[in-house]
C-alpha cells in the first residue's frame, strides 16, 4: 500500500510541476500561477515533471533505478521552486518527503552492494568438487551422526562447495519486545568456512533495520543500521565476535548436511541420541552439542555463545530448536528454527526463522 501512495506522490509531484511549463508557453494553465516564468525556466519545470514521472513507473516496477531520476528531479525542482518561491513554496516540503525516501534507499544500494563485493570475493574462493558421497565415508562418524547423514539424504549427493538461501521469520532485542519481521539472504562457503548474511526488519511501517553478519577467514563482523544510514551495533575481529560467528556457522551447517565430514569438524560421541561437533579453524575452537530425533532428524543445537558484542558480551546457553523439515535438492533438512537464550532471567525466544529458497553449488 505505501509502495502505491509514494508512486502518486511522484505522480501528482510531477503533474504539478507542469503547470509552471504551460505557464512559460502561455498554454491553458494547470495551476494558478501569479508570477512570470521564462521560457527556459518552462523547460527545467517540463524536465522535472518528466523525471517525476519516470522515477513513479520505475518504483512501481520495483527498480533500483528509479533513484538516479528521482535525485535528479528533487535538486531541479527545488532550484525552479526558489526562483518562484512564492507560488511553489509547499513543493520544498514534497521534496524533502521524497528524500527521506530515497536517501535511506540510497543508502540500502550502497550496502547491498558491498555485500555483493564480499560474497564475489567468497565465490572465487570456492572450489566446486565432483566427489560423490558414499557410506564408506561416513563410517568414521558416531553412529548418530551417520543416521543424521543417511536421513538427510546426503549419500549419492555432490558434497557442497557453496549454498544460497533465502529466509523470512521474525525477531526481536529484548525478551518482552515486538516482533519484527525480516527478510534474508545468506551464502555460504564449505572448503572454507565462511558466510555472509543480509538481513532487513521492519520496526514499524516506515522504519527499518539493515544488517550484515560476515564470517570470514575465521573472523566475524556485525553491522546493523538504521535505514541502512544510521549505526546501531557494530563489532569486528575481537575474540568474542569470532567465537560467537564461528559458533553460528557451526549451528547452520544444519542446513547443508555435507559439511559435517568437512576436516575442520570432529565429533565425539555423547550417548545414541547426541554427539558433540567440534569446530577448529584459524586457530579456534568452538563446540556444541547436537541432538537427534529417533527417526535421524537433526533435534536441536546447543552451545555456550557470547551474548552481545564488545567488553560487555557474557557467554550464555544458546539453543537452536528445529521445528519443521523439508527437502531441497533432495536433502532433508530442518527448515524452520526456533532460536533462544536461555538465561537466568528465563527463556528468551530472540528469532524464529524458516529457510524459504536453498540451493546447493551455485
Amino acid at each position: 500500500m505505501l509502495r502505491y501512495v509514494f508512486a502518486f506522490i511522484l505522480f501528482l509531484h510531477g503533474f504539478i510541476h507542469l503547470a509552471g511549463f504551460t505557464t512559460a508557453f502561455s498554454y491553458h494553465q494547470l495551476l494558478r500561477v501569479t508570477a512570470s516564468i521564462s521560457r527556459a525556466a518552462g523547460v527545467g519545470w517540463l524536465l522535472a515533471a518528466v523525471l517525476f514521472f519516470a522515477a513513479g513507473t520505475l518504483w512501481l516496477f520495483k527498480k533500483d533505478s528509479w533513484l538516479i531520476p528521482v535525485l535528479v528531479a528533487v535538486v531541479a525542482s527545488q532550484a525552479l521552486i526558489i526562483i518562484s518561491w512564492k507560488d511553489a513554496t509547499a513543493g520544498t516540503l514534497v521534496n524533502i518527503l521524497i528524500l527521506l525516501v530515497a536517501i535511506p534507499a540510497f543508502a540500502q544500494q550502497r550496502f547491498t552492494a558491498k555485500i555483493r563485493q564480499e560474497v564475489s570475493a567468497m565465490r572465487l574462493q570456492a572450489h566446486e568438487t565432483d566427489t560423490v558421497i558414499t557410506v564408506e565415508m561416513l563410517a568414521h562418524l558416531p553412529a548418530v551422526v551417520q543416521k543424521w547423514l543417511r536421513h538427510s539424504g546426503v549419500v549419492g549427493k555432490q558434497l557442497t562447495s557453496t549454498v544460497w538461501l533465502r529466509q523470512v521469520g521474525e525477531m526481536r532485542t529484548k525478551p518482552g519486545s515486538r516482533w519484527m519481521p525480516f527478510e534474508a539472504t545468506q551464502y555460504f562457503t564449505v572448503q572454507q568456512p565462511q558466510f555472509n548474511w543480509q538481513v532487513k526488519a521492519r520496526m514499524m511501517p516506515l522504519l527499518t533495520l539493515t544488517g550484515r553478519d560476515r564470517f570470514c577467514d575465521g573472523k566475524g563482523e556485525m553491522d546493523i543500521k538504521l535505514w541502512s544510514l544510521i549505526n546501531v551495533a557494530s563489532a569486528t575481529g575481537d575474540d568474542k565476535t569470532n567465537t560467537a560467528t564461528m559458533l553460528r556457522y557451526l549451528a547452520e551447517i544444519t542446513w547443508f548436511p555435507t559439511a559435517a565430514l568437512s576436516n575442520y569438524i570432529s565429533w565425539q560421541v555423547i550417548d545414541d541420541t547426541a554427539a558433540r561437533a567440534v569446530m577448529t579453524y584459524k586457530g579456534i575452537t568452538v563446540s556444541g552439542i547436537m541432538k537427534f530425533k529417533p527417526s535421524g532428524d537433526i533435534k536441536s543445537f546447543e552451545a555456550w555463545r557470547y551474548m552481545g558484542s564488545g567488553k560487555d558480551a557474557k557467554p550464555e546457553k544458546w539453543l537452536v530448536e528445529m521445528t519443521d523439515y523439508k527437502v531441497f535438492n533432495g536433502m532433508r533438512i530442518p527448515h524452520k528454527n526456533k532460536v533462544t537464550w536461555k538465561l537466568k532471567t528465563g527463556d528468551f525466544n530472540w528469532a524464529n526463522i524458516e529457510v524459504t529458497e536453498l540451493v546447493f553449488n551455485k
